[in-house]
């Protein structure tokens, strides 16, 4: 949307203390207007319905909400519960679960109306509307003071689930997690006597409300109420986030699936693997490397992508992960790269994945230490199969300034990884979904056959909630006595609860992964 004024940025102590307008919005107190709601006859019922980034879950809500402001929020909440109806809410619209597109969802609140991003003089924070998209929040924080948000590497993404569930990404090696930068949250909350208002929950020690503002430090969405906006600011006395890098190297490298067997296949993953324990401690020198080594098929190459930060040594960086990628193996392709500036990287998202409106679903597991050969030997094995649309396993690099936060700080848990992995399926029929269903439960069962069909071992404890699973909550494929919110939350659940039960005393706010109060 065109913003209507131009910012006047004063400088104060190297950071931004500019108060700007609330650029990409339309305020209905000022427009005179009623919030917009959209029902099944209106011909933008389908468009706004699928927003929803998998296919496998569609909704039919009654109403649509489209907000534009917190009390656009306090009233459709406030009349759900009056009507009896269940409420869920969409920021970017890509939950690889039913947690938003589901039948029995009768109101939606759709986020993508509030999108401003905003510096707050009193909190001296930035302030980030929550259905802005992570394209846009670093848009508006780059250009409009210099600053960044360590988050994900997909610009679509909004920002209202993300941040929620952690928020991870490109610079996390270097800067941390999103929710490491998060001061404050306002949330819209439903009491007992059901009644909607919002609240604004901060870090500071002396907030009655900073159980909420914790809880949405890695709790995940839809458990506690409706979020409409966060507030950033670093920890420590400065008002400032991470400045990004000026330019980054992104670089690509292929290796041919026809000239990759077996042996060759886990001697790959072992190298990487312990390159990423060598490298993965706070403070690490190879903290400003992030990569996703992606193992697609049917694509013909299995593929390592990614950037490293120009100003700290870019190519001795990607050439010790590349030396170490090499040792013990005849294929040694080289790096394809490229220098750019950093907001322009910041536009193309990259790694494997489906295209958008598959049918999709999502596993995921933390890494203590590296795959062991036996689990590379079964990913090999379950890739060479024929019998799935597309398939994906991906190694992300993690660790690093993530690792440097108490597990307790927040309620990300887990504090202590140096890769996340993941396993997508991605198909485009429904007479695909028992096939493609099996492919990747399978694969993910004998990944982790001796911890009961889930990541509940040593070497890699524990799931991320932004991939979010519902089979971890089915004793059918979870036959571990790990319970599945605690692969999710380790041992911050039981204080979830009680925030649950202080702020969501209605249950108002549920799906099958949420957390029980």
């Amino acid at each position: 949307m065109v913003e209507h004024s131009r910012r006047t940025v004063l400088r104060s102590g190297g950071i931004a203390a500019a108060s700007v307008p609330l650029a990409g919005r339309i305020s209905p107190a000022a427009a005179g207007t009623d919030p917009i709601m959209v029902g099944p006859g209106d011909p933008r019922y389908r468009s706004l319905v699928l927003r929803g980034y998998n296919r496998r879950f569609e909704g039919r809500p009654e109403e649509i909400c489209v907000a534009t402001s917190t009390e656009d929020v306090v009233r459709a909440v406030e009349r759900a519960e009056r009507t009896g109806r269940r409420v869920a809410v969409r920021s970017g619209g890509h939950c690889f679960e039913n947690f938003v597109d589901d039948p029995s969802v009768r109101v939606l609140i759709d986020l993508s109306g509030m999108t401003a991003v905003d510096y707050d003089r009193r909190r001296k924070a930035f302030m980030v509307e929550a259905g802005a998209t992570l394209g846009e929040v670093y848009r508006r924080l780059y250009v409009g003071w210099g600053v960044t948000l360590p988050g994900g590497t997909h610009p679509d993404v909004g920002v209202g689930g993300h941040v929620a569930g952690g928020g991870y990404g490109v610079l996390c090696r270097r800067d941390g997690l999103s929710v490491d930068h998060l001061y404050a949250v306002e949330v819209v909350v439903l009491d007992r006597a059901g009644k909607a208002r919002s609240v604004v929950a901060t870090r500071k020690a002396s907030d009655p409300n900073r159980d909420l503002w914790w809880a949405h430090t890695g709790g995940g969405g839809g458990n506690f109420g409706v979020v409409t906006r966060y507030w950033f600011r670093s920890p420590g006395e400065q008002a400032a986030l991470p400045k990004p890098p000026g330019t980054v190297l992104t670089f690509t490298v292929d290796w041919p699936w026809e000239k990759l067997d077996r042996d060759a296949f886990v001697r790959l993953l072992r190298n990487y693997g312990e390159w990423g324990e060598r490298n993965s401690a706070p403070g690490s020198p190879m903290a400003p490397l992030y990569g996703e080594f992606i193992f697609s098929r049917p694509a013909e190459n299995a593929t390592l992508t990614g950037q490293v930060v120009s100003d700290s040594g870019a190519e001795r960086i990607l050439a010790d992960l590349m030396g170490a990628l090499h040792r013990g193996l005849d294929l040694r392709p080289q790096p394809k790269t490229v220098a750019m500036p950093w907001l322009h990287a910041t536009r193309y998202g990259f790694g494997g994945g489906p295209a958008p409106f598959y049918r999709i679903k999502i596993k995921s597991g933390y890494r203590r230490r590296r795959l062991t050969d036996a689990q590379a030997a079964v990913a090999y094995e379950q890739l060479a199969r024929t019998d799935f649309d597309n398939g994906h396993f991906f190694v992300n690099t993690y660790g690093g300034r993530v690792n440097a936060v108490a597990p307790g700080a927040t309620a990300v848990a887990h504090r202590d990884s140096i890769f996340k992995i993941g396993y997508l399926a991605g198909w485009e029929d429904a007479k695909g979904d028992d096939r493609n269903l099996t492919w990747i439960r399978e694969f993910y069962r004998k990944i982790y056959a001796a911890s009961g069909g889930v990541p509940a071992e040593d070497g890699g404890f524990g799931t991320f909630i932004n991939y979010p699973d519902a089979d971890l909550a089915d004793p059918r494929w979870n036959q571990s006595n790990v319970p599945w919110h605690t692969l999710y939350y380790g041992d911050g659940y039981a204080r979830l609860q009680r925030v649950k039960a202080r702020w969501d005393p209605r249950n108002i706010f549920h799906h099958v992964l949420s957390v029980r109060g």
